[in-house]
């Protein structure tokens, strides 16, 4: 009978540590934390061990540091972008680029043309290039 027990004992506890979620864990890591906090209570109280209380500290830790880095850049690490988006963004730059090599060819355009209707040396330099004299 003892042997059923332990089993059943051991079994139960699984249980009750496999449906531990995401924030059990953080309020566990809070509660830990605090100044008078007794730490081998709290884990008994939650059915976990110290072990897992380092694991626990660890991965806060990281996703923290993570988050801090991503603050700087301004970007968020975790957006992930579609393949019809990623797309749709590609061309648009394409389309975007083939714009702006059209408006500097057009303004290169433009700056010659006033150069050449500037009255004074301007004007005797582009007459004197086209009859080949210089």
């Amino acid at each position: 009978m003892a042997v059923i027990y332990s089993q059943w004992k051991e079994t139960k506890h699984m249980e009750g540590r496999m449906r531990v979620t995401a924030k059990r864990k953080f309020e566990l890591y809070l509660e830990t934390r605090a100044k008078d906090a007794n730490v081998g209570e709290i884990l008994r109280r939650y059915g976990m061990h110290l072990n897992d209380l380092r694991q626990i500290e660890a991965a806060v830790e990281r996703a923290a540091v993570e988050a801090l880095k991503s603050r700087r850049n301004g970007m968020s690490p975790g957006a992930v972008v579609g393949a019809a988006e990623h797309a749709e963004l590609v061309s648009d730059l394409m389309r975007k680029e083939k714009a702006m090599s059209e408006l500097i060819v057009e303004y290169t355009l433009l700056k010659k043309r006033e150069k050449s209707d500037l009255p004074g040396r301007w004007k005797a330099y582009t007459s004197a290039g086209s009859s080949g004299r210089r």
